[in-house]
């Protein structure tokens, strides 16, 4: 145990598990505010997805937006422009997403190394929800998204989000879709990082080329 934990053991154990919301309100005046916005603003939904695309764009994803029908012709193309040999595929990703695309398919396995996956180019998965006031993707591990390791490894990962099934405007309102007990990966854009003069780099800590495909009518 740190100092620090001692000391803040201490006060909490002096003020007591009400106290502490009282002191505030003696010092300030005023209870503590909890009635926090649970979205900024009043959007349509095309207007939240209109919001997501450009907040996943200004992160410097790539954003495509496509129907059922043209779905596996774009993946396709998005494949071919990169020319990877191998692709990972989660077990439960639809069949019919891969139907158009060549490349040799790599399944998401227990026992796959990180270095067996290094050698694998992209990654196609879907998500459990996505973020219009943030930008951000967030996969839980489902089936057809595959365990967390595999959408980090891969230096390009398309991600089909179902619109509007999958699009929230906030935070608070992804949160009560997702299950806190489940592997989940918060994503905003590619991996990036900055370095102490601010020199961007991408690729870090995980994919270097994030495509998000905005699925309409699913």
């Amino acid at each position: 145990m740190s100092g620090r934990d001692v000391i803040l053991g201490r006060i909490r154990r002096a003020l007591g598990p009400h106290e502490a919301p009282r002191a505030y309100e003696e010092a300030f005046g005023h209870a503590v505010d909890r009635e926090y916005l649970r979205e900024h603003g009043s959007r349509t939904t095309e207007q939240t997805v209109d919001l997501l695309a450009e907040n996943l764009a200004d992160y410097r994803a790539i954003v495509h937006r496509t129907d059922a029908e043209e779905l596996p012709y774009l993946i396709m193309r998005l494949l071919a422009a990169r020319g990877p040999q191998y692709v990972l595929v989660p077990p439960g990703l639809p069949s019919e997403w891969m139907s158009a695309a060549d490349p040799t398919r790599v399944h998401d396995r227990a026992a796959s190394t990180s270095h067996e996956l290094d050698r694998v180019e992209s990654v196609v998965t879907g998500c459990a929800v996505a973020i219009a006031e943030t930008g951000t993707l967030v996969l839980d591990g489902s089936p057809d998204q595959g365990r967390r390791r595999i959408t980090l490894v891969p230096d390009h990962h398309i991600c089909v989000v179902r619109v509007p099934d999958q699009v929230v405007s906030s935070v608070p309102q992804a949160l009560e879709r997702l299950d806190p007990a489940r592997p989940l990966t918060w994503i905003s854009g590619p991996s990036a990082t900055s370095d102490i003069e601010l020199d961007r780099v991408e690729g870090v800590h995980g994919p270097r080329t994030l495509e998000v495909v905005l699925l309409d009518g699913s």
